[in-house]
């Protein structure tokens, strides 16, 4: 197995009408060894890039790129212990599926007994045991990427590298290709590098998730940090579901930070300026509020007219059920927000006016300017 170390690797490749597509920028990124690592970002924003210079397909314009403690950027695709997957894989048609997960070991002059026990042993990972004889027009999507998976596993390399596999397949075999490769990583214990422009299939993957934007890392950390606490406002609306975004002015009450949304909007919060270390220097500007949808709910006995911390009233626009739950969207005066509520409520309540609740404790803060999270 191999660790990948990545260091102020710059790609500028030309693009349309003399621009820069799908640019790298002064990129360092460490990733050890064994471990699952996604890489994901809107398109263009160069995470297939990464990928293509890891394999070898593309050149390094500028920078560094290590396996182990070997420096890799001229050695050819073939020699750098390294199978990707692609987005499209389009397998040999007048092939059987094992002469295709054959091929490349006959490419390497891999000795005919070694190579049946790689193939067979791929085909039984991936469940192609079965299919083995069989040609690739009469295979379905899901197992055309299996095929496409066991090919790389036959290669037995150090890295594998996953370029947007699943971004073609529907929703059902997206779900259960996902679980098959995260399986696949406990299984082989193998580096692998994953890929996706899918912001849902970023968080279910698990591990390490590491957002771009435009050939710059975003943030670097567990999904579960990154969706609690996006280092930025690009990392807070990538991630799904997006943040709530309120702009405020905020004010410091002795321990307290008080925010309050702009033209009269009907939000005001009370914010211990102990978990918002930096903040006080904001006092007196304009801030942006961020709130998942899942941290606004309706709140109890709405006729109660007393104030609440973190509770507002807000008109309900629409109300989409979805099973037990409730997605709802609501006018503050300034600002839309979503409400993903735990409860069902009825389609009737569309156009009525009730209260809500946000939970401070899930709350960030942003710079509108910079788009930091004020920390």
């Amino acid at each position: 197995m191999a660790s990948i170390s990545l260091r102020n690797v710059t790609r500028v490749p030309p693009g349309q009408n003399g621009g820069d597509f799908d640019a790298i920028t002064d990129l360092n990124l460490e990733i050890q060894d064994r471990e699952f690592v996604v890489l994901a970002g809107p398109p263009n924003c160069g995470i297939s890039s990464v990928v293509r210079l890891l394999a070898g397909l593309d050149e390094v314009s500028q920078g560094d790129i290590f396996m182990d403690d070997g420096r890799i950027n001229d050695l050819a695709p073939k020699d750098r212990e390294i199978a990707m997957v692609p987005q499209s894989y389009v397998p040999y048609p007048r092939m059987s599926v094992f002469d295709n997960l054959a091929f490349p070991l006959t490419q390497r002059k891999v000795p005919k007994t070694e190579i049946k026990k790689r193939v067979l042993a791929a085909a039984g990972l991936l469940g192609l045991q079965e299919l083995l004889e069989r040609k690739p027009e009469s295979l379905s999507e899901e197992q055309g990427q299996r095929v496409a998976i066991a090919r790389a596993i036959a290669l037995q390399p150090k890295v594998f590298l996953f370029d947007r596999v699943l971004s073609t397949l529907r929703a059902e075999v997206r779900a259960r290709m996902r679980n098959e490769i995260v399986k696949l990583h406990q299984r082989l214990q193998i580096t692998m590098i994953f890929a996706t422009h899918d912001p849902i299939e970023a968080m279910a993957m698990g591990g390490r998730v590491i957002v771009m934007k435009e050939g710059v890392a975003q943030q670097d950390g567990t999904a579960l940090a990154l969706y609690d606490e996006p280092a930025n406002v690009f990392v807070a609306g990538f991630l799904d579901p997006p943040m709530n975004l309120v702009r405020g002015t905020l004010k410091q009450d002795r321990e307290w930070l008080v925010f309050k949304e702009v033209e009269d909007g009907t939000i005001e919060l009370r914010l211990p300026i102990s978990e918002f270390p930096g903040a006080g220097d904001f006092a007196g500007e304009v801030v942006l509020l961020g709130v998942r949808p899942g941290d606004i709910e309706v709140a109890e006995n709405t006729k109660i007219a007393e104030q609440v911390p973190g509770r507002f009233p807000a008109l309900i626009d629409s109300v989409e059920l979805v099973g037990r739950e409730s997605n709802l969207s609501l006018q503050t005066g300034a600002h839309t927000l979503v409400c993903r509520s735990q409860r069902q409520i009825a389609h009737e309540e569309a156009g009525h006016r009730s209260q809500f609740k946000l939970n401070a404790e899930k709350v960030c803060l942003f710079d509108p300017v910079s788009g930091r999270r004020i920390a």
